[in-house]
């Protein structure tokens, strides 16, 4: 029930938006008013998630440490994996943000016979999120084409760096079979493998589905479906300079491709896929491993009154003295 309920409420969208503008006439309410809710749902929301996080107290240096820290001058530091100061820590961020490095060195362990407990390499989650990742960015610059004239230079090099195969007409997106591969990939992991599956939830899926969803009808429109490009690109300049209209027939598997680009904009802020923005926000990556350096005191912390040995002496010596307990001082 957790992979079908999402897999059926993205074909159900599917089917509301292409029916809803093909027989009810309602391009408005899917071109102009829900894309617009979509977007103030995913600003609002984005940026109310990244200021709650930023207020979130951290006193303490919590880094994920994985190796030699800065110590002796003759003992090698680890710069990324201990980093000690901003630019190290910094490096590492950007290293897990743009290559996943921690997913890189991701081990499995099974148990053999034996039985021994043997350990090995898992790379596929590892490739299979960069390639999906990769893919996703440069399809979503090629977008920019849609809502700018004239086009940039390099959206022209990326467009035909992504369409360099020229074996069909128009020329096929290598972007767009990873992207999907990768997608199905994904999936099928957590679909197949029973560890994974029992640990998934039915909003693990959706995200999924509605970008499979988005990325077939995407194809679709571009290689087999027919649809009106500069009516498209007309709607997009017009969404964007806040003068929206619809300028004429378009096509129902665009809408169908807009709407669940609308409802994953408007579902991202409050769901797992807010890891976008919170990456950065992340103490145990982005904070530098200086703990033996500097004192880190809890900022919230409420003033102590510091009561001397000698004091505590003064103020129990009789009681001290009928116990025959020692005293540094005599009076």
């Amino acid at each position: 029930m957790k992979t079908i309920a999402p897999l059926l409420t993205v074909i159900l969208l599917s089917l509301l938006a292409y029916y809803g503008t093909n027989s009810l006439g309602l391009q408005l309410l899917f071109g102009v008013i829900l894309p617009y809710l979509a977007l103030a749902l995913f600003v609002g929301g984005f940026f109310f998630r990244i200021l709650d996080w930023m207020q979130s107290p951290v006193p303490f240096r919590i880094t994920t440490t994985t190796g030699q820290a800065r110590s002796l001058k003759w003992i090698k530091q680890e710069r990324f994996e201990s980093p000690s100061g901003f630019w190290s820590a910094t490096g590492r961020v950007l290293l897990e943000v743009l290559l996943f490095r921690s997913l890189f060195r991701n081990t499995k362990a099974e148990i053999s016979q034996g039985p021994n407990l043997v350990y090995g390499s898992s790379k596929w989650l590892w490739l299979g999120g960069l390639v999906f990742h990769w893919s996703m960015l440069i399809i979503v610059l090629r977008h920019y084409r849609f809502f700018l004239a004239p086009i940039p230079g390099f959206l022209v090099i990326l467009d035909a760096a992504d369409g360099f195969l020229q074996i069909t007409l128009p020329a096929l997106y290598l972007t767009d079979l990873l992207f999907i591969a990768a997608l199905t990939y994904l999936v099928a992991r957590r679909w197949f493998d029973a560890k994974i599956s029992y640990i998934s939830l039915a909003n693990d899926f959706f995200p999924l589905f509605l970008l499979l969803g988005i990325g077939l009808s995407g194809i679709w429109m571009r290689y087999f479906g027919k649809i009106d490009v500069a009516h498209v690109k007309l709607l997009m300049q017009s969404l964007i300079s806040f003068q929206p209209a619809v300028p004429g027939p378009i096509g129902g598997i665009f809408y169908v491709h807009l709407f669940l680009v609308s409802v994953l904009a408007a579902y991202f802020p409050f769901s797992k896929l807010m890891h976008m923005g919170g990456i950065f926000l992340s103490p145990t990556r982005n904070l530098a491993n200086n703990n033996r350096e500097v004192r880190h005191i809890n900022p919230w912390n409420q003033p102590v009154k510091i009561r001397t040995y000698a004091e505590y002496e003064d103020e129990f010596r009789e009681k001290m003295e009928k116990a025959e307990l020692p005293l540094e001082r005599s009076t």
